[in-house]
């Protein structure tokens, strides 16, 4: 019987925030930020799975969002929230904007996994495979030497979730992107 190794208590147990202090933070936030964060809270997304969409992965007619490589490496549905919907569109309307620019200039690539590459060469340029929350600029990768956009950093979107606590939102969790992941429904 002494061969048994005793669970680890978790160190910090989570914070959730109620359905008002989400309501509170998001009035507070705008932009980009606020359409991750009501991604994050309306789907269940972590916040680098949501960094890490692909256009290809929200489906608007049946209301979806397909995470690729979640937590251990596994795929999974989940629900695209109808609040964010029309606020997503829009976004998307800007963003292909900035893609057909990038293309223009001899640019308008994404990083791809190995396998997509080797399988559909050109796929790092069509639309699909972008990222849903482009970087603001962009960077020339020295190994395959093209000009590349990458996903906006975390820092961006916590910065923005911080600057919502200095506007009236203040929380102690809202340090964390992803206190209230519980409240699916907080959103809406």
């Amino acid at each position: 019987m002494e061969a048994f190794v005793r669970a680890k208590r978790p160190k910090d147990l989570p914070i959730v925030l109620t359905k008002g202090e989400v309501q509170s933070v998001l009035k507070h936030m705008e932009g980009v930020p606020r359409l991750v964060a009501l991604l994050l809270y309306g789907s269940a997304l972590r916040l680098l799975e949501c960094l890490t969409l692909r256009v290809k992965d929200l489906d608007f007619e049946r209301m979806e969002i397909r995470v690729r490589r979640g937590k251990g490496g596994k795929d999974r549905v989940t629900m695209l929230p109808a609040c964010a919907k029309q606020d997503l569109i829009e976004h998307l309307k800007n963003t292909k904007r900035i893609h057909e620019k990038d293309l223009r200039e001899g640019a308008g690539r994404t990083k791809l996994p190995d396998a997509i590459v080797r399988k559909y060469p050109n796929a790092d340029s069509q639309w699909g495979w972008q990222f849903v929350f482009p970087a603001g600029s962009r960077y020339f990768d020295r190994i395959a030497g093209v000009k590349r956009r990458h996903h906006v950093d975390e820092s961006v979107i916590q910065e923005g979730h911080k600057g919502s606590s200095s506007k009236g939102a203040n929380h102690e969790a809202w340090n964390r992107p992803h206190a209230a992941i519980q409240f699916r429904d907080a959103a809406s």
